[in-house]
């Protein structure tokens, strides 16, 4: 197998990966409309298809079975295994269930519970055949993933997303979508100490906006109040989360309201993985791998850690003009390389 297309299908967007043989090529991310219906995920993967300039394999792996459009991930496995059975044609097509390695298309529909969510597995996978030890860090826009490394293998205790919330390997929050009461129930502001309000006032993107880190491409949704995403919006949305207007306090003390909030998200992050290294016994020197669009917190983890660190990219042979956005979309790559040496 020469040229693989990988896919990795979200229920906010869909990222894919075209390499040649292991040189990646390009890559792209398309968002899913918002729209509370399946379709959806139709219109976003129609829109990826410019993207792929000639045919090849396919490798899917795929997170938006969890999408509540779907009545459960039975329901979503299959309809997005489907989409992509119509979409590649007679073109060879791989679906990734972790484990289980790379299944035939109605096989991944009869073991849906392996394929589901199984995207984390092939990025750790991809890893290990670089790292013999280490801990993976993907911040993406929703969520975090943390997975040990060990002699060259994952040590994911976890296949399934309830499995994974359990044992720490899967974090609900991430660097875009997640809202800003999640990370903090009160914050410093002005001398004192103050309750947040529980409301979706703004977003980890208005933190890591303010904050300065956010790249300008990694935010394609629409913000909590549906206005713009200038440094005085984002600030007036996290002022309202302590009850305030953003002409209450200059936009510096703003910015280190933002800075605080980011701390609590890297500080939970940081105890999960503290938690990981002690459980799977690493060593000090692993390293931390970091990819997602988030990955500024990984580097800032592997510095509190004490540990070296190493970008997904580096481990690519990968064209420079696609070499931000493959660290960005680590699972597509991943099984898009995965599928290139598959039998």
């Amino acid at each position: 197998m020469t040229r693989v297309i990988g896919w990795d299908l979200g229920g906010a967007n869909i990222k894919l990966a075209c390499v040649d043989g292991e040189r990646v090529v390009s890559v792209a991310q398309i968002p899913c409309p918002i729209i509370p219906e399946r379709r959806k995920f139709d219109a976003a993967v129609e829109a990826a298809l410019p993207s792929i300039a000639l045919p090849g394999s396919h490798a899917v792996t795929m997170t938006g079975e969890l999408s509540d459009v779907f009545n459960d991930r039975v329901e979503g496995v299959a309809y997005l295994v489907d989409l992509m059975v119509r979409t590649v044609g007679a073109q060879k097509l791989l679906i990734y269930a972790g484990r289980a390695g790379f299944l035939a298309s109605e096989d991944a529909k009869l073991r849906p519970m392996e394929v589901a969510s199984a995207n984390f597995h092939a990025t750790a996978s991809l890893v290990a055949r670089h790292h013999g030890d280490g801990l993976l860090v993907d911040v993406g826009t929703t969520t975090t993933d943390l997975i040990s490394i060990k002699a060259g293998k994952v040590a994911a205790r976890g296949a399934t997303d309830a499995k994974r919330l359990t044992e720490g390997e899967l974090l609900y929050t991430g660097v875009v979508r997640t809202p800003v009461m999640a990370v903090a129930r009160s914050a410093p502001f002005r001398g004192r100490v103050q309750r947040i309000a529980a409301e979706r006032f703004a977003t980890m993107a208005d933190v890591w906006r303010l904050a300065g880190d956010l790249p300008d491409d990694a935010d394609p949704y629409p913000t909590a109040d549906q206005r713009g995403k200038s440094p005085v919006e984002s600030a007036g949305r996290l002022a309202r989360m302590l009850g305030r207007d953003a002409g209450d306090a200059e936009l510096a003390e703003w910015i280190a309201l933002a800075r605080y909030f980011g701390d609590c998200q890297l500080a939970e992050i940081e105890h999960t993985a503290r938690n990981l290294a002690e459980r799977d016994a690493l060593s000090p020197d692993a390293p931390v791998i970091g990819a997602g669009c988030g990955r500024f917190i990984a580097r800032r983890l592997a510095e509190r850690l004490g540990r070296p660190y190493f970008d997904f990219a580096d481990m690519l042979d990968v064209a420079p003009e696609a070499r931000e956005m493959a660290a960005r979309c680590a699972p597509a790559v991943a099984v898009a390389l995965l599928a290139s040496t598959s039998p």
